[in-house]
């Protein structure tokens, strides 16, 4: 059984402690079912003297441990940001640098890393953290390499994470390394996390600009690109559907959405072509034209310039062993979902 040690302290982001802990607590249940083996993870939260921490949201939590009595090393020893890492207790920073590198993954999630790097953790390795606090990191810790652009970055030992769910989405990234693809994406689909991002995806991403119109017409236009990307989705063609001219509508749409109209189009085709190719046996041509392509070249372009990875590559990483047939069905709420929270 592998251990994994969350630490805690006051001013914690709530959501980079509890996100981690329930990819692995799902991962133990998917062992449970699929293979009735023995839970893969001891999950133990820990803080100096033991004592209850208040997180960034008001939220207690009473952690197992006290850090303080911990002498042996974690197989994952993870650090979570939080308002707490601006001015870190000097004993939580000494007992990091002490037992830091005894862990054999080390993992930070958001402005966790502040803490690593004041450990001196980080010393000459390549990082990323919540993309709001990157340029602060690299002036404070110049001996740092710091890229804000991945969502996760994992280095050999050492694996650190974007904002709040980004931590989800390296935690994920472990399970699949441990025990497999099929795991790792089952624990999402019970998270209701609709996409397992690869860690070269962009934090920054366009689609957080994208927002719910606050007219009728233009959610509703909204709702059908999302619903059919193989549709005609010109501006002429949304217009028409919203009553307006295409002038009118173009204007409109990137005021309430924040993104023109075919940059909007982009994304959902996109979208909709990744949980093609997560969700169905199709072929790569198939899922072209069922997501508004038109041919596999198109859909490989636009995969390339978004996630950095073919059409083909991507299903072989996300894909799990056993799939259904069945074309998704893709909504609103994945068409904005795609990148964590600043903590």
């Amino acid at each position: 059984m592998r251990t994994v040690l969350v630490v805690v302290f006051d001013g914690v982001q709530s959501l980079d402690v509890t996100g981690p802990l329930e990819v692995f607590a799902g991962a133990n249940s998917w062992q449970d079912r699929r293979t009735g083996r023995p839970a893969e993870y001891d999950l133990r939260t820990a803080s100096l003297g033991g004592r209850t921490v208040r997180t960034s949201s008001g939220l207690r939590l009473l952690p197992d441990e006290d850090l303080r009595d911990i002498d042996h090393a974690p197989d994952v020893l993870i650090v979570p940001g939080g308002e707490g890492t601006r001015q870190p207790d000097p004993e939580l920073v000494a007992w990091l640098r002490a037992h830091g590198r005894q862990a054999k993954r080390l993992v930070s999630v958001c402005t966790g890393a502040f803490l690593l790097a004041e450990a001196g953790l980080l010393t000459g390795r390549t990082v990323t953290t919540h993309w709001e606090r990157c340029d602060d990191l690299a002036a404070q810790y110049p001996d740092v390499t710091v890229d804000p652009d991945p969502i996760f970055i994992k280095d050999r030992d050492l694996a650190t994470s974007a904002g709040v769910t980004a931590g989800i989405d390296l935690a994920l990234a472990l399970v699949e390394d441990d025990l497999g693809r099929e795991a790792a994406l089952a624990v999402a689909r019970q998270l209701v996390v609709f996409l397992r991002r690869p860690g070269s995806q962009s934090q920054f991403s366009a689609q957080l600009s994208a927002q719910v119109a606050e007219r009728q017409p233009l959610r509703e236009v909204q709702q059908w690109i999302a619903e059919h990307p193989a549709a005609d989705l010109s501006v002429e063609a949304l217009a028409e559907r919203a009553s307006l001219s295409p002038r009118q509508f173009a204007r409109a749409f990137a005021a309430e959405t924040g993104l023109p109209p075919g940059r909007y189009v982009d994304l959902a085709r996109l979208e909709a072509a990744r949980r093609h190719l997560e969700d169905t046996a199709a072929g790569v041509e198939q899922a072209a034209r069922a997501c508004g392509y038109g041919t596999p070249e198109a859909m490989r372009r636009a995969f390339v310039r978004a996630l950095g990875v073919s059409p083909a590559e991507y299903r072989r990483r996300f894909r799990p062993t056993t799939t259904t047939t069945t074309a998704p069905t893709i909504n609103q709420q994945t068409i904005n979902q795609q990148t964590g929270a600043s903590c």
